[in-house]
């Protein structure tokens, strides 16, 4: 059984930079890819990014501006925002894969992942 836990959300204002991080336990080996999702009100849970093997996926909308990053050694995978802006504000969520051997890029739809956190806010001011 593999448990996620998401902290660091939080009110920013428009142009601030903030980091998410996801504490991971359980089988989480390198072979499960961890990916962070958001969901804005109204709309669907979107791909932000994920990492694998030491590979990192992006999607485009946030590509340059967003970093996803795991730490084996603490058991955490966090994601740094910069230059946020008010359509970034969204609920946050961590999730994991199963091991899987299909390539990263694939991996970029919620229904691929079997494991959630809970979630953290975040909100961006103008």
């Amino acid at each position: 059984q593999v448990q996620l836990v998401e902290s660091g959300g939080g009110l920013v204002q428009a142009g601030d930079s903030l980091t998410l991080s996801c504490a991971t336990s359980g089988r989480v080996f390198n072979s499960v890819a961890v990916a962070w999702f958001r969901q804005a009100p109204g709309k669907e849970r979107a791909f932000l990014a994920n990492t694998r093997w030491g590979t990192t996926y992006y999607a485009a909308a946030v590509k340059g501006r967003f970093t996803i990053a795991r730490d084996t050694e603490k058991n955490t995978v966090s994601l740094q925002m910069s230059n946020l802006n008010p359509d970034d504000t969204a609920d946050y969520y961590c999730a994991a894969t199963r091991p899987l051997l299909r390539p990263a890029a694939q991996l970029t739809s919620a229904q691929d992942y079997d494991y959630w956190g809970q979630g953290t806010q975040v909100t961006v001011s103008s």
